[in-house]
């Protein structure tokens, strides 16, 4: 009796040994397989094109957007940081510029103001030995007042707003119209040398402009009191509500020099 698991493994070598011969014979001819190989993989390659274009846009799309969002979030990093800056900075020099105002500031009482000249000039207790010099500004609440016009040793004269011999270079603060401040001699402050048709209302804010070292631009006078008034040459005319109460006058504040020039 044949064992059939001897005669199965005949049949597999058989087989096995016929495939052999096929493949040897067929070496030869690699060559052309593999040329067909080519062609059927460039044939396909055509309906594969858009998809592998579309998944190299995609994924230079997920880079671009990771690279956007990471720049994104380090942009915002800094625009926060430098905001802080910002404010640390602003506030050290606020400080800064307070500290210096307040060392600057000296109070001084009024000594004297005569009837003859009440809107022109009054006096002070403090002088050339308290560091005073003449052109330095006189303030009243924040306002100025007027400036120092003659100083002796132990006091100073100083000329008021409302006096027609003081005249200050100012500018409008909303419109930034330049003009020149003066009084009337008579408890009025005017506003002059303002062109015609530069809409110009009531309310509006009046600083100084820049004048000199020891007048700097930006010291409140006061606001626009009303209507001006044409001149006739092409300028009008307006009255001044001044800060400070021009009238009324017991203590004032001078701004002194910051060039080392006081003791």
């Amino acid at each position: 009796m044949v064992d059939k698991r001897l005669t199965a493994e005949w049949i597999h070598g058989i087989v096995a040994l016929i495939v052999g011969f096929f493949l040897l014979g067929a070496s030869p001819n690699l060559g052309v397989l593999r040329s067909v190989v080519d062609f059927v993989g460039s044939v396909l390659s055509v309906p594969e094109y858009p998809a592998v274009v579309s998944r190299e846009f995609l994924q230079d799309l997920y880079r671009w957007a990771k690279d956007k969002n990471d720049l994104t979030r380090q942009l915002k990093v800094l625009q926060d940081e430098n905001s802080k800056l910002r404010i640390t900075r602003s506030v050290l020099v606020a400080e800064q510029i307070k500290a210096e105002l307040d060392a600057r500031m000296e109070e001084a009482r009024v000594t004297l103001r005569e009837p003859h000249s009440w809107w022109n000039e009054f006096r002070i207790d403090k002088g050339f030995n308290q560091g005073v010099i003449i052109g330095l500004p006189v303030f009243q609440n924040g306002f100025l007042v007027g400036r120092v016009s003659s100083v002796s040793t132990f006091s100073s004269w100083v000329e008021l707003l409302t006096s027609p011999a003081l005249m200050i270079p100012v500018v409008i603060e909303e419109t930034r119209e330049l003009g020149v401040v003066v009084g009337d001699g008579s408890g009025s402050v005017l506003l002059t040398y303002i062109p015609e048709g530069r809409g110009i209302e009531a309310g509006m804010k009046v600083s100084t402009a820049l004048i000199s070292e020891l007048l700097p631009p930006g010291i409140p006078i006061g606001s626009i009191a009303d209507e001006g008034a044409a001149s006739g040459s092409g300028y009008v005319t307006y009255k001044i509500t001044p800060g400070a109460a021009t009238s009324l006058l017991y203590t004032v504040t001078i701004l002194k020099h910051s060039k080392g020039i006081f003791r």
